[in-house]
């Protein structure tokens, strides 16, 4: 989905998978200095915006881009046979010369090192005081739960807090997480937990993270994320009382009736 200034831009398929891009309305949205806010729903987005950019440039309209998921942040390293498709995307963007990029909740620093002109915002830090009051929770009794090193760096700016880090071993042949430990000091029994980070798809390490807390002595156990793919319906973790209720974003997931997810509308998406 590719929204421009606000407004989202309306593209036909030809019968043969070509993209149609409506001229006319881009121009009657096009401003001075434009927005154009990219939300990623699959790989023709990419085109998409590549013509949009283009176009606004060929008519000497100044642009910058809003990120909100950056695809292939999660392949942000070689491990094994993987292929740093991170990189390849970012040299994408970085042809297309944007004014600015701005990175909704990237996955780690290594999109903002390879994406030129680029700053980040996160959201689940500005929403954690919304759901420390939601939820009770008590800073001097409870606990924030970082699934692991990744999650804990990301969100080093939450201060006064009691922190959990889980330490997770990945078999990144199948993806599967293979072991995870809890590190931290826990006093008592009874606490709330919310575990922090910034993308859930199914759910998996979260599922694993909220039975390990509940051996630890967790009573209540909430999940709060940047980012949530549909696919979360498909998984597990909406089926079990592990996890007592989720708080994401719309930067993937809509509005949802269900009564275990709250999803807060950001930047007008």
């Amino acid at each position: 989905m590719i929204l421009l200034n606000g407004t989202e831009l309306v593209f036909k398929i030809f019968p043969n998978g070509e993209t149609l891009v409506d001229g006319e309305q881009i121009l009657g949205l096009a401003l001075e200095h434009n927005e154009i806010a990219f939300k990623y729903e699959s790989d023709s987005d990419l085109i998409k915006l590549m013509f949009v950019k283009n176009f606004l440039d060929d008519h000497n309209f100044a642009s910058f881009l809003v990120i909100y998921y950056m695809p292939y942040s999660r392949m942000d390293r070689v491990e094994g046979s993987s292929v740093f498709t991170l990189k390849y995307v970012a040299n994408f963007l970085n042809a297309l010369s944007f004014q600015k990029v701005t990175l909704i909740e990237p996955h780690s620093d290594v999109s903002l090192a390879l994406i030129n002109r680029s700053t980040a915002r996160y959201p689940t830090i500005e929403l954690l005081d919304q759901v420390i009051a939601a939820t009770g929770f008590n800073p001097e009794a409870d606990y924030l739960f970082f699934p692991d090193a990744g999650a804990q760096k990301r969100y080093s700016k939450v201060k006064g807090y009691q922190q959990l880090v889980g330490f997770k071993v990945r078999d990144f042949q199948t993806g599967q997480i293979k072991k995870l430990d809890v590190v931290g000091n826990i006093e008592n029994r009874g606490f709330k937990a919310i575990i922090v980070d910034d993308l859930c798809s199914y759910g998996g390490t979260f599922m694993l993270s909220a039975e390990k807390l509940k051996e630890l002595g967790a009573s209540e156990i909430y999940l709060l994320v940047g980012h949530c793919e549909t696919s979360i319906f498909k998984g597990k973790i909406l089926e079990t009382d592990l996890i007592d209720k989720v708080f994401t974003t719309n930067t993937m997931l809509e509005e949802t009736d269900h009564p275990n997810i709250h999803v807060t509308n950001i930047g007008g998406m």
